[in-house]
């Protein structure tokens, strides 16, 4: 189309929405040789291609199914943007194979340096996308190239080996499922995939949950067998239990590049009920200066902004984003065209969950409430730590125990693993149950080809026929013997706690190796709307003992040997109202959250094989348990 003319940026935002030129899957080269699928969408003005900033979009899922449904690519186009969008290797119309995260900063720098070599390059470029698609920001970022201005990474990851991917030596199996549907949605002809091969990924004699229900699988044995890249960076995710070198590549570990990513101007935008919550704000403290951050309520994805719900609960209607892509381009037209007539990012933007009436609503969610309020740092600068100290009794008090003598114990079987009640989880999916033949199947939507094995956000932590578990048994959890309870007495008043959340606690086992895992909950008093009350899930994590220093490296357990260890959760911000409780649940399974430590020494972590271990919390006078909460004065 010849040399694309300059426009005056601001008599085209002025103008009429502008018409755009398409050119589709252009096959652009890495330095491998690798072809991926890009599509390049270019405003006119005057009938002919105009220059303007360039947007950079990159997904591992389809780049025509992504504009079809979302329609980000046309909608910025036409606003004044040139969008580029491309496939990830190994996805779709890519070439390749695909693999974790780790080809992503060279192929996204490869792809920067082609766009700058065009006619029509010669701009700045900003991107954006959500989780996977937010990672491959902050990794072509890390090999700083020269045109790359301002990236916008939703719910993305700091360190995917200390939270996000593995916690604390544990290791999230949302990945092994992703690997099983996205094997099964891929299309890609690299992938080879024979009618039989479709059939038995599609409609498999075993989905994802089941196998989970006979864990840990094994290489070669299951169907992800049948597409080799995806069955190989699953056991990588499996086998590399040790941080080593596999965890530190900057499409895995940004927080190793501030110095180099933290040159752009970085819009990051969170959930407390996100995979990311953690990494969101890690991202916000490692880039510096020029990053803002936006926490909201909402559940992880990129349409989920836009809705008031997360889970079992709703919030007031002013917590999602009336329109997310205005967000967007408010954020581009300032970081790229200059403009300065709207009203500037704050530092840090909260939405505190919190403070409703405690109905149902319709569908039967807890209005919880809360509201949004703009902040200049993190942690909030009038943060008062305070500690709650674990008692025998089972309750949470302001001071430690005095006894000499104080601990409780419980038996924990790896063949029965407490259930994932919601929670900051995403892609912990099954391929569809009954699903059409492979052809229909590829034409139906992402949400219709996959369903959920665990629904995400916050939920009343009882135990229904629709939970995902390994036995018959509903109920609340904290009618299990194996889930310790630990609550404080009715609060006299409000109690705001927003910030990051740890659990300190003196442990022993008298297996080789276990696991312990921590959960705050707001506790809602009985009431006529709710007769048994509502325990509501806020944030939680684990650790597994034989990594308890956090050197990334597994050390001998000595059973029954008293071991301080810190369990790091998500940071959290919640509005405790008068009456409610602080409840904190320990525990030694998450699952199918986390996968299930078999207390024998075996890094095949599972619910098979393993042994039952009697796990024991302390909380006397020499080992005073505790959480530390960041509470905000009122």
């Amino acid at each position: 189309m010849g040399q694309p003319h300059k426009v005056d940026h601001r008599a085209a935002d002025e103008a009429d929405l502008l018409p755009v030129r398409v050119e589709r899957d252009i096959m652009v080269e890495m330095r491998d040789g690798v072809r991926l699928a890009t599509d390049v969408f270019h405003p006119q003005v005057d009938g002919r291609d105009a220059q303007f900033p360039i947007l950079f979009y990159r997904t591992p899922y389809s780049k025509d199914e992504q504009a079809a449904i979302l329609g980000f690519a046309e909608w910025f186009a036409r606003r004044g943007y040139i969008v580029v969008q491309q496939n990830c290797r190994g996805c779709f119309t890519s070439e390749g194979d695909v693999n974790f995260l780790l080809p992503e900063a060279q192929d996204g720098y490869d792809t920067l340096s082609w766009i700058e070599s065009q006619p029509w390059g010669d701009a700045d470029v900003g991107t954006w996308g959500t989780s996977w698609s937010a990672w491959v920001q902050t990794a072509m970022a890390a090999l700083e190239p020269k045109r790359l201005k301002t990236i916008v990474p939703m719910m993305s990851g700091s360190d995917a080996y200390s939270s996000s991917v593995r916690h604390g030596g544990a290791l999230e199996l949302r990945w092994i499922a992703w690997s099983f549907w996205h094997g099964a949605e891929n299309t890609q002809t690299g992938l080879n995939k024979s009618p039989q091969t479709e059939q038995a990924l599609i409609r498999p004699a075993k989905r994802f949950s089941d196998w989970l229900r006979q864990w840990p699988i094994e290489r070669g044995k299951t169907q992800l067998s049948l597409t080799p890249p995806y069955e190989k960076w699953a056991f990588d995710l499996i086998e590399h239990t040790d941080r080593a070198g596999y965890w530190d590549h900057p499409s895995s570990k940004p927080a190793d590049y501030w110095d180099k990513i933290g040159r752009v101007s970085a819009l990051y935008i969170g959930s407390w009920y996100d995979s990311y919550t953690r990494g969101s704000f890690e991202n916000l403290l490692g880039h510096g200066a020029k990053a803002r951050l936006i926490m909201g309520a909402w559940l992880h994805g990129t349409t989920t902004v836009e809705q008031p719900t997360s889970g079992g609960v709703v919030f007031p209607p002013e917590a999602p984003f009336a329109n997310y892509k205005a967000v967007l381009l408010r954020w581009f037209d300032r970081e790229l065209k200059g403009k300065t007539d709207t009203p500037e990012f704050e530092p840090l933007r909260l939405f505190i969950m919190g403070g409703g009436s405690g109905d149902l609503d319709q569908e039967g969610r807890l209005r919880h409430g809360g509201k949004w309020r703009s902040e200049q740092s993190w942690p909030l600068e009038r943060t008062q730590y305070r500690k709650l100290y674990l008692q025998q009794t089972g309750t949470l008090a302001p001071k430690a125990s005095e006894n000499p003598k104080a601990a409780r114990s419980f038996r924990f079987d790896p063949a029965d693993p407490v259930p994932t009640i919601g929670g900051s989880v995403s892609a912990l999916m099954d391929v569809a149950h009954n699903p059409p033949e492979p052809e229909a199947f590829h034409r139906l939507p992402h949400l219709e080809r996959t369903t959920p094995l665990v629904l995400p956000g916050g939920f009343d932590q009882v135990v229904t026929e629709k939970t995902f578990r390994l036995n018959e048994r509903t109920g609340p959890l904290a009618d299990r013997s194996d889930v310790l309870v630990f609550q404080t007495d009715p609060l006299p008043n409000e109690t705001e706690i927003t910030g990051p959340v740890s659990v300190r606690l003196w442990v022993s086992t008298d297996a080789v190796d276990t696991d312990f895992t921590a959960k705050l909950i707001d506790v809602y008093p009985p009431s006529e709307k709710l007769p048994k009350g509502f325990a509501l899930n806020l944030t939680d994590s684990i650790i597994r003992l034989s990594y308890r220093s956090g050197s990334g490296k597994s050390e001998p357990v000595k059973p029954n040997q008293i071991i301080p260890i810190v369990i790091t959760l998500y940071p959290v911000g919640n509005v405790f109202a008068a009456g409610h409780r602080i409840r904190l649940d320990i525990s030694s399974s998450n699952f199918p959250r986390f996968d299930v430590n078999p207390n024998n020494g075996s890094k095949a972590a599972g619910v098979r094989g393993g042994i039952i271990a009697t796990n024991t919390i302390y909380c006397d006078a020499g080992h005073p348990s505790h959480i530390l909460l960041p509470v905000i004065p009122s």
